[in-house]
Protein backbone atom coordinates (compact mmCIF):
# COMPACT_ATOMS: atom_id res chain seq x y z
CA UNK A 1 0.00 0.00 0.00
CA UNK A 2 1.40 3.53 -0.82
CA UNK A 3 -1.02 5.07 1.77
CA UNK A 4 -0.33 8.95 0.54
CA UNK A 5 -0.31 8.71 -3.28
CA UNK A 6 -0.77 12.42 -3.98
CA UNK A 7 1.30 12.85 -7.23
CA UNK A 8 2.13 9.16 -7.97
CA UNK A 9 5.76 8.98 -8.07
CA UNK A 10 6.57 6.65 -5.40
CA UNK A 11 3.13 3.96 -6.77
CA UNK A 12 5.16 4.15 -9.93
CA UNK A 13 7.70 2.68 -8.42
CA UNK A 14 6.39 -0.07 -6.67
CA UNK A 15 4.23 -0.67 -10.11
CA UNK A 16 7.41 -1.02 -12.19
CA UNK A 17 9.03 -3.50 -9.31
CA UNK A 18 5.68 -5.33 -8.96
CA UNK A 19 5.42 -6.42 -12.89
CA UNK A 20 1.60 -7.50 -12.40
CA UNK A 21 2.63 -10.07 -9.60
CA UNK A 22 1.05 -8.44 -6.89
CA UNK A 23 -1.44 -5.77 -6.02
CA UNK A 24 -1.25 -2.15 -5.21
CA UNK A 25 -3.57 0.08 -3.12
CA UNK A 26 -3.26 3.78 -3.37
CA UNK A 27 -4.75 5.86 -0.89
CA UNK A 28 -5.48 9.41 -0.88
CA UNK A 29 -8.49 11.80 0.16
CA UNK A 30 -7.31 14.93 -1.99
CA UNK A 31 -9.30 15.53 -5.40
CA UNK A 32 -6.19 16.33 -7.55
CA UNK A 33 -4.67 12.52 -6.45
CA UNK A 34 -7.22 10.86 -7.65
CA UNK A 35 -6.73 13.07 -10.76
CA UNK A 36 -3.16 11.35 -11.06
CA UNK A 37 -4.60 8.15 -10.32
CA UNK A 38 -6.71 7.90 -13.13
CA UNK A 39 -3.58 8.47 -15.24
CA UNK A 40 -2.36 4.68 -13.92
CA UNK A 41 -3.57 2.37 -16.54
CA UNK A 42 -1.82 -0.95 -14.73
CA UNK A 43 -4.43 -3.57 -13.52
CA UNK A 44 -2.83 -4.26 -10.63
CA UNK A 45 -3.24 -0.59 -8.97
CA UNK A 46 -6.61 0.20 -7.22
CA UNK A 47 -6.73 3.75 -5.85
CA UNK A 48 -9.06 4.37 -2.81
CA UNK A 49 -10.28 8.25 -2.00
CA UNK A 50 -10.10 8.17 1.72
CA UNK A 51 -7.77 9.42 4.26
CA UNK A 52 -5.33 6.47 5.39
CA UNK A 53 -7.05 6.50 8.87
CA UNK A 54 -9.40 4.42 6.96
CA UNK A 55 -6.89 1.76 5.75
CA UNK A 56 -8.46 -1.16 7.61
CA UNK A 57 -11.95 -0.06 6.62
CA UNK A 58 -10.94 -0.07 3.22
CA UNK A 59 -8.95 -3.25 2.34
CA UNK A 60 -11.89 -5.00 4.32
CA UNK A 61 -14.20 -4.02 1.25
CA UNK A 62 -11.62 -4.66 -1.00
CA UNK A 63 -10.97 -7.84 0.75
CA UNK A 64 -7.11 -7.45 1.18
CA UNK A 65 -6.95 -7.77 5.12
CA UNK A 66 -3.09 -8.65 5.45
CA UNK A 67 -0.61 -7.13 3.32
CA UNK A 68 3.73 -7.01 2.82
CA UNK A 69 4.42 -3.79 3.00
CA UNK A 70 2.87 -0.10 4.12
CA UNK A 71 4.80 3.11 2.44
CA UNK A 72 3.76 6.72 3.81
CA UNK A 73 5.41 9.75 2.90
CA UNK A 74 3.60 12.02 5.68
CA UNK A 75 2.89 15.87 5.29
CA UNK A 76 2.14 17.92 2.18
CA UNK A 77 2.90 16.78 -1.37
CA UNK A 78 4.64 18.96 -3.53
CA UNK A 79 1.61 19.26 -5.79
CA UNK A 80 -0.42 20.56 -2.90
CA UNK A 81 3.00 23.24 -2.08
CA UNK A 82 3.34 24.13 -5.63
CA UNK A 83 -0.19 25.01 -6.52
CA UNK A 84 -1.21 28.38 -5.21
CA UNK A 85 -4.63 28.56 -4.73
CA UNK A 86 -4.12 25.89 -2.18
CA UNK A 87 -3.00 28.38 0.22
CA UNK A 88 -0.32 26.02 2.12
CA UNK A 89 3.10 28.26 0.65
CA UNK A 90 4.10 31.14 1.66
CA UNK A 91 5.57 31.56 -1.37
CA UNK A 92 1.95 32.89 -3.28
CA UNK A 93 -0.87 34.93 -2.18
CA UNK A 94 -4.36 33.11 -2.03
CA UNK A 95 -7.36 32.32 0.23
CA UNK A 96 -5.93 30.63 3.83
CA UNK A 97 -7.22 27.01 2.61
CA UNK A 98 -4.47 24.56 3.10
CA UNK A 99 -7.52 21.64 3.40
CA UNK A 100 -6.18 18.42 1.96
CA UNK A 101 -9.27 17.22 1.72
CA UNK A 102 -10.92 19.98 -0.13
CA UNK A 103 -14.46 18.53 1.35
CA UNK A 104 -13.99 19.55 4.72
CA UNK A 105 -15.53 22.59 6.22
CA UNK A 106 -12.83 23.90 8.32
CA UNK A 107 -10.15 25.86 6.31
CA UNK A 108 -7.68 27.60 8.01
CA UNK A 109 -8.78 31.17 7.94
CA UNK A 110 -11.77 29.87 9.99
CA UNK A 111 -9.50 28.67 12.61
CA UNK A 112 -7.30 31.99 12.39
CA UNK A 113 -10.64 33.84 12.31
CA UNK A 114 -12.90 32.48 15.00
CA UNK A 115 -10.39 29.69 17.56
CA UNK A 116 -10.59 31.37 21.00
CA UNK A 117 -7.25 33.25 21.65
CA UNK A 118 -6.34 30.29 24.20
CA UNK A 119 -6.99 27.55 21.60
CA UNK A 120 -4.77 29.32 19.19
CA UNK A 121 -2.05 29.44 21.98
CA UNK A 122 -2.20 26.09 22.00
CA UNK A 123 -1.88 25.21 18.62
CA UNK A 124 0.78 27.93 17.83
CA UNK A 125 2.83 26.61 20.84
CA UNK A 126 2.23 22.50 20.30
CA UNK A 127 1.79 22.40 16.35
CA UNK A 128 4.39 25.18 15.42
CA UNK A 129 6.88 25.25 18.16
CA UNK A 130 6.69 29.14 18.16
CA UNK A 131 8.31 30.32 21.58
CA UNK A 132 6.16 33.49 21.24
CA UNK A 133 3.30 31.45 20.80
CA UNK A 134 1.23 33.15 23.89
CA UNK A 135 1.76 36.43 22.06
CA UNK A 136 1.18 35.46 18.87
CA UNK A 137 -2.28 34.60 19.22
CA UNK A 138 -3.19 37.30 21.47
CA UNK A 139 -1.89 39.41 17.89
CA UNK A 140 -4.25 37.46 15.74
CA UNK A 141 -7.34 38.09 17.92
CA UNK A 142 -6.55 41.71 17.84
CA UNK A 143 -5.78 42.32 14.35
CA UNK A 144 -8.89 40.25 13.64
CA UNK A 145 -11.35 42.43 15.38
CA UNK A 146 -10.12 45.35 12.92
CA UNK A 147 -10.63 43.32 9.83
CA UNK A 148 -10.64 39.45 8.72
CA UNK A 149 -7.95 37.25 8.22
CA UNK A 150 -8.36 35.44 5.28
CA UNK A 151 -5.47 35.36 2.79
CA UNK A 152 -1.93 34.22 3.18
CA UNK A 153 -0.71 37.88 2.60
CA UNK A 154 -3.03 38.49 5.66
CA UNK A 155 -1.59 36.09 8.21
CA UNK A 156 1.89 36.92 7.01
CA UNK A 157 1.29 41.03 8.20
CA UNK A 158 0.07 39.80 11.55
CA UNK A 159 3.36 37.22 11.61
CA UNK A 160 5.75 39.94 10.38
CA UNK A 161 4.86 41.77 13.77
CA UNK A 162 6.16 38.93 16.02
CA UNK A 163 8.84 37.36 13.66
CA UNK A 164 12.45 37.42 14.85
CA UNK A 165 14.25 39.64 12.68
CA UNK A 166 16.77 36.78 10.05
CA UNK A 167 14.41 34.20 10.46
CA UNK A 168 11.27 35.75 9.04
CA UNK A 169 10.24 32.90 6.93
CA UNK A 170 11.22 30.00 9.78
CA UNK A 171 8.53 31.79 11.62
CA UNK A 172 6.05 32.06 8.89
CA UNK A 173 6.88 28.06 7.97
CA UNK A 174 6.04 27.25 11.70
CA UNK A 175 3.11 29.12 12.26
CA UNK A 176 1.87 27.83 8.72
CA UNK A 177 2.38 24.29 9.77
CA UNK A 178 1.06 24.87 12.94
CA UNK A 179 -1.78 25.58 11.13
CA UNK A 180 -1.55 23.39 8.54
CA UNK A 181 -1.76 20.37 11.38
CA UNK A 182 -5.18 21.88 12.91
CA UNK A 183 -6.85 21.99 9.89
CA UNK A 184 -6.21 18.54 8.55
CA UNK A 185 -5.89 16.79 12.20
CA UNK A 186 -2.71 15.30 10.94
CA UNK A 187 -1.41 14.01 14.35
CA UNK A 188 -4.57 12.29 14.83
CA UNK A 189 -4.99 10.94 11.60
CA UNK A 190 -1.27 9.56 12.08
CA UNK A 191 -2.32 8.05 15.26
CA UNK A 192 -5.41 5.86 14.11
CA UNK A 193 -3.18 4.99 11.35
CA UNK A 194 0.00 3.55 12.64
CA UNK A 195 -2.18 1.90 15.18
CA UNK A 196 -4.56 -0.33 12.30
CA UNK A 197 -0.43 -1.08 10.60
CA UNK A 198 0.22 -3.84 13.47
CA UNK A 199 -3.06 -5.46 12.28
CA UNK A 200 -2.97 -5.53 8.83
CA UNK A 201 1.08 -6.31 7.87
CA UNK A 202 1.88 -9.88 7.72
CA UNK A 203 4.16 -11.52 9.72
CA UNK A 204 7.38 -10.06 8.05
CA UNK A 205 5.93 -7.16 6.20
CA UNK A 206 7.45 -3.74 6.64
CA UNK A 207 6.40 -0.36 7.65
CA UNK A 208 8.35 2.41 5.50
CA UNK A 209 7.11 6.47 6.80
CA UNK A 210 8.94 9.58 5.80
CA UNK A 211 7.90 12.36 8.19
CA UNK A 212 9.23 16.08 7.86
CA UNK A 213 8.55 17.36 11.43
CA UNK A 214 9.77 16.77 15.01
CA UNK A 215 5.87 15.94 16.14
CA UNK A 216 5.34 13.43 13.57
CA UNK A 217 8.58 11.58 13.56
CA UNK A 218 8.40 11.32 17.42
CA UNK A 219 5.16 9.59 16.96
CA UNK A 220 6.57 6.90 14.46
CA UNK A 221 9.49 6.63 16.62
CA UNK A 222 7.61 5.71 19.63
CA UNK A 223 5.27 3.68 17.98
CA UNK A 224 7.98 1.56 16.40
CA UNK A 225 10.28 1.31 19.47
CA UNK A 226 7.31 0.96 21.85
CA UNK A 227 4.12 -0.05 20.90
CA UNK A 228 2.66 2.78 21.69
CA UNK A 229 2.72 6.70 21.41
CA UNK A 230 4.01 8.00 25.19
CA UNK A 231 4.92 6.54 28.38
CA UNK A 232 6.89 3.83 29.41
CA UNK A 233 7.52 0.55 27.66
CA UNK A 234 5.40 -2.10 28.62
CA UNK A 235 7.02 -5.45 29.12
CA UNK A 236 6.22 -9.16 29.90
CA UNK A 237 7.22 -11.40 32.59
CA UNK A 238 10.61 -12.20 30.62
CA UNK A 239 11.11 -8.39 30.12
CA UNK A 240 10.18 -8.30 26.69
CA UNK A 241 8.95 -5.32 25.18
CA UNK A 242 5.48 -6.01 23.93
CA UNK A 243 5.32 -4.42 20.92
CA UNK A 244 3.76 -5.29 17.19
CA UNK A 245 6.70 -3.78 15.43
CA UNK A 246 10.69 -4.51 15.11
CA UNK A 247 12.65 -1.46 13.82
CA UNK A 248 15.36 -2.37 11.12
CA UNK A 249 16.79 0.62 11.47
CA UNK A 250 17.67 2.20 14.61
CA UNK A 251 18.19 5.80 13.76
CA UNK A 252 16.37 7.31 11.05
CA UNK A 253 17.91 7.30 7.26
CA UNK A 254 18.17 11.14 6.36
CA UNK A 255 19.08 12.50 3.02
CA UNK A 256 22.77 13.03 2.12
CA UNK A 257 24.16 16.20 0.78
CA UNK A 258 23.84 15.15 -2.97
CA UNK A 259 20.16 14.48 -2.36
CA UNK A 260 19.20 17.79 -0.51
CA UNK A 261 21.18 19.43 -3.27
CA UNK A 262 18.70 17.84 -6.15
CA UNK A 263 15.51 17.97 -3.59
CA UNK A 264 15.54 20.64 -1.22
CA UNK A 265 12.51 19.67 0.01
CA UNK A 266 14.53 16.46 1.31
CA UNK A 267 16.35 18.41 3.83
CA UNK A 268 14.01 17.66 7.35
CA UNK A 269 13.38 14.03 6.00
CA UNK A 270 13.58 10.77 8.37
CA UNK A 271 12.81 7.81 7.07
CA UNK A 272 12.04 4.91 9.38
CA UNK A 273 11.97 0.92 8.70
CA UNK A 274 9.82 -1.69 10.54
CA UNK A 275 9.08 -5.31 10.27
CA UNK A 276 5.63 -7.01 11.68
CA UNK A 277 7.20 -9.59 14.76
CA UNK A 278 5.88 -13.05 13.54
Amino acid sequence: MDVTFGGGGHSKAILEKLQGKGKLFGFDQDEDAKANAAQIEDSSFTFVEANFRHMQKFLRLYGADKVDGILADLGVSSHQFDTAERGFSIRFDANLDMRMNQRDAVTAAKIINEYPEGELHKLFGMYGEIRNAKTLAAQVVQDRTRSKIETVEDFKTVLRKLAPRGAENKYFAQAFQALRIEVNKELEALEEFLEQTAAVLKPGGRLVVMSYHSLEDRLVKNFIQKGKFSGDEEKDFYGNVLKPLDAINKKPIEPSEEEQKINTRSRSAKLRVAEKLK
